[in-house]
């Protein structure tokens, strides 16, 4: 039995997802069959789109499998689902703290600007509020209308608030685009190297899978035309995880093959406000003039990954279809639209735009300049100037597992593309949003000398 708290600011879907995995990982056997969707939906009287969620988020972090016509099951992963767990022997060794931590999709803590907020939800609950009732499946209308103008003004978006559903984020949108599109495109293309979770998202629903190769203009459209893909997975204005830009011919050319092949193209503007070299790209949508495009973003990496809010803009003769598959409840919870639709209106959400772009351009610099200072011609820089990493690969021999082992000796989380994105491509991903500015020149000094010592 899983105590699930309607009032409690963790989203209901977070709340189950971290009941199950307990249970996953401390109780159930390998294989052992999880209680379907409709049964959790009406035992704890929550709706099927929560259970799915929460499930959804569970596959994608492989702890549990789908089975077709059968259900989930428990997945056979590295950790100990057998019993009770053990209890840890006593040790005087305390549990590894990070000195520093190259995370490279975290902001630090100051950019949320939190007296403003609560400020904001302080005026945003007023008597004009109906906590009685269900809120506009689709978003607030405000909210909708906000991002529809910023989307127009800033990204080239085209779009009102009608083709705007609000989202839970990345992978709640990503798994209402594969269930609107399932019945009538089954086949799915997807960038590689590219993001996983998109990947993981569509296999779930038991898509067809075609990886496309990505080369220094992003997607390699001949080789999209050659399979039997219908829908494709592109980042094309910041590519994941390579960086790189499709021009504007491929992007032209991209859109001509969605239309001659009655396709689709799910645009995820992957770091689109954290650029620090040129103006932001155009999105690909804007150029569309026969609706195949399907545009995502989120307000994760400039705002905050904890609210959880994403956004879709839909073509719209694919509306109904969203309103018979998941029309009926609301993603987010009526209080925090409210808040951002204030946050948007009165012209904060530009302002913390510009002032997070500042800040991460002094901090992508300064790694920058620290990278060179310290790792000198041992790097190679593989992409920079947006976002809130820079990827970097050895010019020699280098024994990556000595590498893990004095950067963790040393206290150091160090990630690498290929874990995250597929294939052959790796680079190892050096975050710098999350440090304080103060912090990065001793952060990489750090890692200069972990490094030296596991070069070949």
């Amino acid at each position: 039995m899983y105590l699930l708290d309607a009032t409690c600011e963790i989203p209901l879907h977070i709340q189950l997802y971290e009941a199950l995995k307990h249970d996953i990982t401390t109780t159930l056997a390998i294989g052992s069959k999880l209680p379907s969707i409709r049964k959790i939906s009406q035992e704890y009287r929550i709706s099927k789109n929560t259970v799915e969620s929460a499930y959804s988020q569970l596959y994608a972090e492989g702890y549990i499998e789908s089975r077709p016509k059968s259900g989930y099951y428990v997945a056979d992963a590295d950790f100990n689902p057998l019993g009770k767990p053990a209890t840890p022997e006593a040790t005087d060794t305390p549990a590894l703290t990070y000195r520093y931590n190259f995370y490279p999709v975290r902001l630090s803590k100051e950019v949320f600007p939190l007296k403003l907020w609560k400020r904001l939800y302080n005026r945003a609950i007023d008597n004009t509020l109906d906590f009685g009732a269900y809120s506009d499946p689709q978003g607030e209308f405000g909210l909708r209308a906000e991002i529809a103008r910023y989307l127009t003004e800033l990204r080239g978006v085209r779009c009102d608030a009608s083709h705007i559903i609000v989202t839970g984020a990345f992978i709640d949108a990503m798994s209402m685009i594969a269930d609107i599109l399932r019945p009538t495109h089954p086949h799915f293309a997807i960038e590689h190297p590219g993001y996983h979770i998109a990947r993981k998202v569509f296999a779930h629903r038991l898509y067809d899978i075609t990886p496309i190769g990505v080369d220094e203009n992003g997607l390699l459209i001949d080789e999209l035309s050659a399979s039997d893909a219908r829908i494709v997975y592109i980042t094309p204005s910041h590519q994941y995880p390579t960086g790189v830009a499709m021009p504007i011919t491929n992007r032209l050319k991209l859109l001509a093959w969605a239309k001659e092949n009655d396709g689709y193209i799910i645009e995820d503007d992957y770091d689109s406000e954290l650029t620090y070299r040129s103006r932001p790209i155009p999105s690909l949508q804007g150029l569309d003039s026969s609706e195949r495009v399907i545009y995502i973003g989120t307000f994760a990496k400039a705002l905050s990954p904890a609210l959880r809010v994403g956004y879709i803009v839909l073509p719209t003769h694919l509306m109904d279809r969203y309103r018979s598959f998941h029309g009926t409840f609301s993603r987010v919870s009526l209080m925090t639209q409210k808040t951002l639709e204030l946050f948007m209106r009165e012209g904060h959400w530009e302002r913390h735009l510009r002032r997070v772009r500042n800040l991460n351009r002094k901090k992508h610099d300064m790694m920058k300049q620290a990278l060179i200072k310290y790792l000198g011609d041992s790097i190679l820089i593989l992409s920079e100037g947006g976002g809130l990493s820079i990827n970097i690969r050895p010019t020699s021999d280098i024994d990556y597992d000595l590498l893990r082992k004095y950067a963790e000796e040393a206290g150091i989380k160090l990630y690498f593309a290929k874990e995250y994105c597929g294939g052959e491509w790796d680079a190892i991903r050096m975050g710098f949003g999350g440090f304080e500015m103060e912090e990065i020149e001793p952060a990489v000094r750090a890692f200069a000398e972990v490094w030296g010592k596991a070069i070949k």
